[in-house]
């Protein structure tokens, strides 16, 4: 199953996801230019508009073919339209397992909203698609990430320490990775995806 006729996937309470475009590439080199919003992910350095254009974005929108129900999605504010960035389920090679991923604007935090949206995902992919195991991988400084993690229902399963050809502040204290399985999942929420809205 997949997003709706308008390429909506899902709404929450206030959001509204939507499969990207060839026209998000500007949103995508906004979200992408802010240092706070990079630190976890490359020290702060802005990720440049050819890198978008031509390898992340083609890269993302080829994934709907290969796995329609699974992949990236823009995140807009249901009550204005605008974008406040990207919720993902990246899909395994089989599409067994979705790695959760998100990345907000900095007005968009501490209002709730990633573990709003990753609520709503962590949902889909259990009830709508069924995979079999949903997980994530942050720096362990990421205190906030982590936070997300766990309020979604994801539990700390091991520590990673790998090495970078460019290690970035706080790479020493590695890497983790926190899942929920199929069989340990427990329904929550009343977010509804646009697959089912539809009928």
């Amino acid at each position: 199953m997949s997003a709706d006729g308008d390429g909506v996937l899902l709404e929450t309470a206030r959001l509204r996801l939507r499969r990207f475009t060839t026209a998000d590439v500007d949103h995508l080199v906004e979200l992408d230019s802010d240092p706070e919003v990079m630190r976890f992910l490359t020290g702060g350095q802005p990720t440049p508009q050819a890198t978008v254009r031509e390898e992340q974005l083609p890269r993302l929108l080829a994934g709907y073919d290969r796995h329609p129900a699974l992949g990236r999605w823009a995140a807009l504010d249901r009550a204005t339209g605008d974008f406040l960035g990207w919720f993902a389920l990246d899909p395994s090679d089989d599409g067994g397992e979705a790695e959760l991923g998100y990345r907000l604007r900095r007005s968009a935090w501490g209002r709730g909203l990633a573990t709003e949206g990753s609520r709503a995902l962590v949902r889909y992919a259990f009830a709508v698609v069924g995979v079999r195991r949903v997980w994530a991988q942050t720096m362990a400084v990421n205190s906030r990430s982590r936070s997300v993690m766990v309020r979604v229902g994801l539990r700390h399963v091991r520590t990673l320490h790998l090495v970078f050809d460019d290690p970035i502040p706080g790479t020493e204290h590695g890497e983790v990775e926190y899942e929920l399985r199929r069989e340990d999942w427990r329904p929550e929420g009343q977010e509804r995806p646009a697959a089912l809205r539809a009928r």
